[in-house]
């Protein structure tokens, strides 16, 4: 076996790397960037994010119950890095990064218009994890951009060239390789 055997960590990558936004009563707002995220049920819709207790966004999480995963994009890059560097307490991250807060349905949470997808959420627990808590969540809404879908309506996620995040570092997602049962579906007979 040519495996090196490390300290128990998680490897589990890539990792969508996504901006959260919120916002608290007083009314501020902010957005970080979050790679602890994702599915963790259907029907409901639902997912969660893991945000560190020391964040400037935690509290308004824990206060209003609510956030809003803003997927991001190749052009996107630069701002979901800084978002995820530099803190809130510290300057308008939105500002700085000339992003667009927008209210859908939430009341305190924005979304960043500038995102192709906002999952607006609602949080139905907290689980206190050690460094993270975990911020689970209902789907309140899905908002999707127009200009990313195709001549049937579907939406075209390789339109948007999202990226995701490896080991301190963001990456393109390449070519589609394949569908969902691709590895099973049957072969089309070609007629002659």
């Amino acid at each position: 076996m040519a495996k090196q055997q490390w300290k128990p960590g998680n490897m589990l990558y890539p990792l969508p790397a996504v901006m959260v936004s919120c916002g608290d009563k007083a009314g501020n707002k902010n957005v970080l960037t979050a790679a602890w995220t994702g599915t963790i049920c259907s029907d409901p819709a639902m997912v969660y994010v893991s945000v560190r207790k020391s964040r400037y966004s935690h509290h308004m999480i824990k206060e209003t119950g609510e956030y809003v995963i803003n997927l991001t994009t190749e052009a996107l890059a630069k701002a979901t890095d800084f978002v995820g560097v530099r803190s809130g307490k510290d300057l308008d991250k939105f500002k700085e990064m000339h992003l667009t807060p927008v209210m859908g349905t939430l009341k305190y949470a924005p979304m960043i218009d500038e995102s192709p997808v906002c999952i607006e959420c609602i949080v139905e627990q907290v689980m206190e994890l050690g460094s993270h808590d975990m911020f689970i969540a209902k789907v309140k809404s899905v908002f999707a951009d127009e200009k990313y879908m195709d001549k049937s309506g579907k939406f075209d996620l390789a339109k948007a060239n999202p990226i995701v995040y490896s080991h301190g570092q963001y990456f393109g997602m390449g070519k589609k390789i394949g569908k969902f049962g691709f590895s099973v579906e049957k072969k089309k007979k070609s007629v002659r």
